[in-house]
């Protein structure tokens, strides 16, 4: 009987490998889902193939777009005809010239390696904005007398009437400040906190909204509330606030089609009227909201309403470069409830939310009037149970409350966002019950693209830390934490933590849009500031003191997306601003090059043992030592560059620049017995990881760096700069046992040792919270801080396994590193080309390998076996496996070179 069916399993392996149902799906338009309001001219298309069977790959494929979704041939403005090309991501529209304000529909089709040919995909759409500044009609408004600081928010609004049948209303809008839009009585779109953040002082966005549904035939009224944001709130320190300018401003377009073909505009300009006496007495980022429900404005968004006492508005002069959204648009993600309502030991009344979160919460209210709640916010209870809120340093991250005494009242805060776990609530009239509070998480809507998981409980916990400092955190733009008076966009985090980002969520067009900020906001020598956008800089300065391992992110973020995503596009974009960056420093090292004094933080935040407590290098590295290390980095990352980009004078320039440093770097810093630095582990990882090191004394300076862990019990010493590198130079070393040993050790420091202590984001500090459950230095402990979440990158790419050979996945390798210390490790990302997976667990004395390879992509599986007959595929000997189309045998491992499919590989342990 096993004979007959191994029969009919080989039998059957040819009609898998060549039955198909081809389908297109996912369509993007530069990295984003029919997005609605790009001034991009010629936009680029992307898609991915659903086929069943095995190594599927596209060989033509036809587009069509047009401005009809029927695509009558009088709409139709591109039609590609059948293209011979593989090439299935970033396909430019090359159609006639897109007019402003309109929407494109487009399809694909494909055809496979065998000629078989799929259906019209779905369709798909985008939609241009106004393309020119020169379109828009509008004029900045303003209130004539708000610049004071903690000013209660100005309101906008005006009436129009419209006697004609809609066809279509397309508003574009956009703010100095936060703005939220309303038409008759209803919020604009479900975004928050636009229009975001970008250096305004050079540019800032744009929204595009569909609101047809929202006009009506007769009396209509629009109006708009503002906030202070990151435009006019408290930014930075030093009581720091209005960075950008102090009064707030709307500009409005509301563009009405209507079914006779006819449009009308209607405009922000000296017709509107406003008033700032409304709800929202207070309103800043660090410091919450004041909101007086007796004093709610009710029906100032509605046609008819009495604003005789509304004041004019002032007419605003500016000169901005006003752009279309490019990032990730900022959402209400998703919602959760207490896990807890309880009093401390000291009888405050506490709310635990179960998870360090970002937003703010919603609450429900039932009181008389002028009652008055206040909500504090905390993302740890004290070592007594008690609201712990020093490490917020100045923010107040409070919210107060007034109720309007109108039965149950529903708030929730609109242009604020709060850290937190716990919240401290007093003034509550009657039994706060979870019914009352529901916490709202807000952060960049980002699609999710990665999972992981293990046979470790504390490491599925780990990666959900991850994932949730990485949501906290990207509000827009890649800050460093998101509860204290700082919430910036420091380089060196983002740098640290770019690939990790990268796999968990899509982070193409977030990074995108902050990375020209970052470009903008270099001085004119090439320096590149701590924080993008600059805000501690003056907005006039021409340089800045910049740090190596931060102004490096010019470099490493932009080649580290390319990598992920194949998008040249990044490299295109930020090609002068890398080379303004490394052209800084090497007109600061001069003809030493040593970079001498680049390096304001070193490795930030290393851990050190205390005094007597280790014999050996307590980790401090060198400052000078990293600003030369990362300046031979960039430099080699821009010649890399510069041959992606066919800049051949370049490559040679920057590569030969690399060569010089890297000899004066192992003249300076390397012995001859492979000792580097400062014998700190984050010496020898900066050394290793950036190909420092003579190759001849890479296996000693590697085995220094085991000696110095194994010296500490396991324990990582690094900072902020060492730590993302670290257990990949450890694999590429022959160290995947001391990578796992780090990345599952459980006591203090270690990756672990805040899980346990009941961690469910990254903290800042290895010791934020210190065994005895005491605290670290109140000025520098944030418990939301993804740096550290870098690990993520080694447990996706090194003990999963998934790995890309060139960039963008199209060919891939799979390399799963297996440890006796776990049972399983899996995880799954969802690139420019499909899903991926690749695990492996251990069961019943053998190893199982799952592997996923989307259609149009190959790869290269690497499996530890000492040959091929140790191996089985879907329950066959892998010797004469028709899926296989070629396999061999290399440093132990069984190589296998395969296309697209489903695949089960067992291997004798």
């Amino acid at each position: 009987m096993k004979l007959l069916r191994l029969i009919f399993l080989m039998l059957l392996i040819p009609v898998m490998a060549f039955s198909q149902d081809l389908s297109v799906y996912d369509l993007t338009c530069e990295h984003r889902t029919n997005p609605v309001g790009t001034d991009i001219k010629n936009p680029r298309l992307s898609w991915k193939i659903s086929a069943t069977g095995y190594d599927v790959m596209q060989s033509a494929y036809s587009v069509r777009v047009a401005t009809s979704p029927k695509f009558s041939s009088s709409s139709i403005v591109w039609q590609s005809g059948k293209v011979q090309s593989p090439e299935s991501v970033f396909i430019r529209y090359a159609g006639t010239d897109l007019q402003p304000c309109q929407r494109y529909y487009w399809q694909v089709r494909v055809w496979d390696s065998r000629g078989k040919v799929s259906k019209w995909s779905e369709t798909a759409f985008w939609e241009t904005g106004l393309l020119s500044q020169d379109n828009w009609k509008a004029n900045w408004i303003e209130m004539e007398r708000d610049t004071n600081r903690y000013s209660p928010s100005p309101h906008f609004r005006k009436e129009f009437t419209i006697s004609k049948n809609i066809a279509k209303a397309t508003v574009y809008v956009t703010a100095h400040g936060l703005y939220e839009l309303h038409l008759n009585g209803s919020k604009v779109g479900d975004q928050v906190l636009m229009p975001g953040w970008t250096t305004y002082g050079k540019r800032i966005q744009y929204q595009v909204y569909d609101v047809t549904s929202q006009l009506k035939k007769g009396k209509n009224a629009v109006g708009a509330v503002l906030g202070d944001g990151w435009y006019r709130g408290t930014l930075a320190w030093g009581n720091n606030w209005a960075i950008y300018d102090k009064r707030l401003g709307l500009l409005m377009q509301l563009r009405i089609v209507y079914t006779d073909g006819t449009e009308s505009l209607i405009v922000t300009d000296s017709s509107w009227k406003s008033n700032n006496d409304g709800a929202i007495r207070m309103n800043d980022l660090y410091n919450g909201e004041i909101y007086d429900a007796t004093k709610k404005l009710i029906g100032w968004n509605l046609p008819d309403y009495d604003d005789s006492k509304w004041l004019p508005v002032r007419i605003g002069n500016y000169n901005n470069n006003i752009i279309a959204s490019e990032g990730a648009e900022i959402r209400k993600i998703k919602e959760i409830k207490p896990i807890n309502i309880f009093r401390s030991p000291k009888g405050s009344l506490l709310v635990d939310m179960g998870q360090n979160m970002v937003g703010w919460i919603r609450l429900k209210v039932n009181a008389p009037k002028g009652t008055h709640i206040t909500i504090r916010h905390a993302e740890v209870l004290d070592k007594y149970g008690e609201f712990y809120t020093a490490n917020l340093r100045s923010a107040k991250c409070q919210i107060d409350y007034t109720a309007g005494g109108t039965g149950d009242e529903i708030y929730e805060p609109r242009f604020t966002f709060m850290g937190f776990r716990y919240l401290e609530i007093k003034g509550f009239p009657g039994t706060l019950t979870a019914d009352n509070i529901t916490g709202v998480v807000v952060h960049s809507d980002m699609p999710v693209t990665g999972y992981y998981e293990s046979s470790n409980s504390l490491l599925n916990q780990l990666q959900h830390n991850i994932q949730w400092g990485q949501r906290g955190n990207f509000v827009d733009v890649p800050t460093d934490c998101p509860q204290r008076d700082e919430r910036l966009g420091w380089t060196g985090d983002a740098q640290a933590f770019t690939r990790t980002a990268a796999f968990n969520f899509n982070v193409a067009a977030f990074f995108s849009k902050w990375l020209k900020d970052l470009s903008l906001d270099q001085k004119q020598d090439g320096a590149v500031p701590d924080v993008i956008p600059d805000v501690l800089n003056r907005q006039d300065a021409v340089t800045a003191v910049p740090s190596a391992g931060w102004g490096d992110v010019a470099t490493i973020t932009p080649w580290t997306l390319y990598q992920v995503y194949g998008d040249i596009e990044f490299l295109e974009n930020q090609y002068p601003s890398m080379k303004a960056w490394v052209e800084y420093i090497r007109k600061k090292a001069g003809d030493s090059y040593i970079w001498k004094g680049g390096s304001k933080y070193g490795d930030w935040l290393f851990y050190h043992p205390p005094v007597n407590r280790h014999s050996e290098a307590d980790g401090f590295t060198e400052r000078d030592f990293i600003s030369t290390a990362f300046f031979a980095y960039s430099t080699d990352l821009l010649s890399k560059t510069a041959k992606v980009l066919g800049n051949t004078a370049d490559e040679k320039e920057y590569s030969e620049l690399f060569e010089k440093i890297k000899s004066v770097f192992n003249r300076e810093y390397v012995t001859p017995a492979g000792r580097v630095g400062t014998n700190s582990q984050t010496s020898y990882v900066l050394a290793l990881m950036f190909n420092l090191l003579p190759d001849e004394l890479r296996p000693a300076a590697a085995k220094f760096l085991v000696d110095d862990i194994r010296g500490r019990n396991n324990h990582i010493s690094t900072g902020f700069l060492g730590t993302s590198f670290l257990c990949h130079v450890l694999t590429a070393n022959g160290y995947s046992d001391v990578a796992y040993d780090l990345l599952l050790q459980e006591t203090y420091p270690s990756w672990l040792y805040p899980v346990k202590m009941g961690a469910t984001t990254i903290w800042e500090r290895w010791d934020g919270q210190k065994p005895d459950s005491t605290f670290q230095d109140a000025g520098m402990n944030s418990f939301n801080h993804y740096a550290y979440g870098a690990i993520g990158d080694w447990m996706y790419r090194v003990s999963a396994g998934i790995e890309t050979r060139d960039p963008g996945y199209k060919n891939l390798i799979i390399k799963p590193h297996v440890t006796k210390r776990m049972d399983m490790s899996k995880a799954t990302f969802e690139s420019n080309y499909g899903k991926i997976v690749s695990g492996w667990e251990r069961k019943d004395g053998r190893l199982l390998f799952t592997v996923e390879i989307p259609a149009n992509s190959s790869a290269t599986i690497m499996l530890p076996a000492e040959s091929a007959d140790k191996v089985t595929l879907n329950g066959l000997p892998l010797t004469g496996n028709k899926i296989i189309t070629k396999n061999t045998v290399r440093d132990g491992r069984v190589v296998l070179e395969t296309g697209s499919g489903k695949y089960l590989f067992e291997v004798e342990e």
